[in-house]
Protein backbone atom coordinates (compact mmCIF):
# COMPACT_ATOMS: atom_id res chain seq x y z
CA UNK A 1 0.00 0.00 0.00
CA UNK A 2 1.44 3.57 -0.67
CA UNK A 3 0.46 6.89 0.33
CA UNK A 4 0.25 9.58 -2.18
CA UNK A 5 0.42 13.21 -1.52
CA UNK A 6 -0.60 15.24 -4.61
CA UNK A 7 0.16 18.90 -5.19
CA UNK A 8 -1.42 20.47 -8.00
CA UNK A 9 -0.84 23.74 -8.76
CA UNK A 10 -1.79 26.61 -11.10
CA UNK A 11 0.58 27.67 -13.58
CA UNK A 12 2.24 30.97 -13.24
CA UNK A 13 0.71 32.46 -16.03
CA UNK A 14 -3.03 31.94 -14.44
CA UNK A 15 -4.27 34.48 -12.66
CA UNK A 16 -5.08 33.11 -9.02
CA UNK A 17 -7.79 35.86 -7.12
CA UNK A 18 -7.96 33.58 -3.85
CA UNK A 19 -4.13 34.18 -3.42
CA UNK A 20 -4.35 37.94 -4.29
CA UNK A 21 -7.38 37.94 -1.61
CA UNK A 22 -5.54 36.09 0.75
CA UNK A 23 -2.40 38.58 0.11
CA UNK A 24 -4.19 41.87 0.60
CA UNK A 25 -5.57 40.52 3.72
CA UNK A 26 -1.90 40.13 5.06
CA UNK A 27 -1.36 43.10 4.20
CA UNK A 28 -4.30 45.11 6.01
CA UNK A 29 -3.37 43.08 8.79
CA UNK A 30 -0.02 44.68 8.92
CA UNK A 31 2.32 42.33 7.53
CA UNK A 32 4.31 43.88 4.58
CA UNK A 33 6.86 41.35 3.98
CA UNK A 34 4.41 38.63 2.89
CA UNK A 35 3.84 38.29 -1.01
CA UNK A 36 3.31 36.38 -3.89
CA UNK A 37 0.27 34.51 -2.47
CA UNK A 38 -0.67 30.93 -4.28
CA UNK A 39 -3.85 29.30 -2.91
CA UNK A 40 -3.05 25.62 -4.35
CA UNK A 41 -4.31 22.25 -3.61
CA UNK A 42 -3.18 19.41 -1.50
CA UNK A 43 -4.87 15.99 -1.55
CA UNK A 44 -3.81 12.74 0.14
CA UNK A 45 -4.99 9.35 -1.05
CA UNK A 46 -4.31 5.53 -0.27
CA UNK A 47 -3.20 3.28 -3.24
CA UNK A 48 -3.79 -0.26 -2.58
CA UNK A 49 -0.76 -1.78 -4.40
CA UNK A 50 2.30 -3.62 -3.77
CA UNK A 51 3.92 -2.86 -6.99
CA UNK A 52 5.77 0.76 -6.84
CA UNK A 53 5.64 1.17 -11.20
CA UNK A 54 1.82 0.19 -10.82
CA UNK A 55 0.90 3.21 -7.98
CA UNK A 56 3.06 5.37 -10.08
CA UNK A 57 0.55 4.57 -13.17
CA UNK A 58 -2.30 4.91 -10.87
CA UNK A 59 -1.71 7.68 -9.50
CA UNK A 60 -0.31 9.82 -12.83
CA UNK A 61 -4.27 8.70 -14.30
CA UNK A 62 -6.12 9.81 -11.56
CA UNK A 63 -4.23 13.06 -11.61
CA UNK A 64 -4.71 13.67 -15.57
CA UNK A 65 -8.35 11.87 -15.42
CA UNK A 66 -9.45 13.58 -12.71
CA UNK A 67 -7.94 15.72 -10.37
CA UNK A 68 -5.91 18.54 -12.60
CA UNK A 69 -7.28 20.54 -15.12
CA UNK A 70 -4.23 19.93 -17.63
CA UNK A 71 -4.78 23.76 -19.44
CA UNK A 72 -4.47 25.44 -16.00
CA UNK A 73 -2.33 23.17 -13.40
CA UNK A 74 0.20 21.28 -12.73
CA UNK A 75 0.66 18.62 -10.42
CA UNK A 76 3.23 16.60 -8.69
CA UNK A 77 3.30 13.65 -5.99
CA UNK A 78 5.21 11.97 -3.54
CA UNK A 79 4.67 8.03 -3.08
CA UNK A 80 5.74 6.65 0.39
CA UNK A 81 5.34 2.97 0.76
CA UNK A 82 3.02 1.94 4.01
Amino acid sequence: MFLAKIFITRRRSILDPQGKAVELGIKSIGLENISDVRIDKYIELKINDSVYASAVQSIEKVCNDLLANSHLEDFTYELIEL
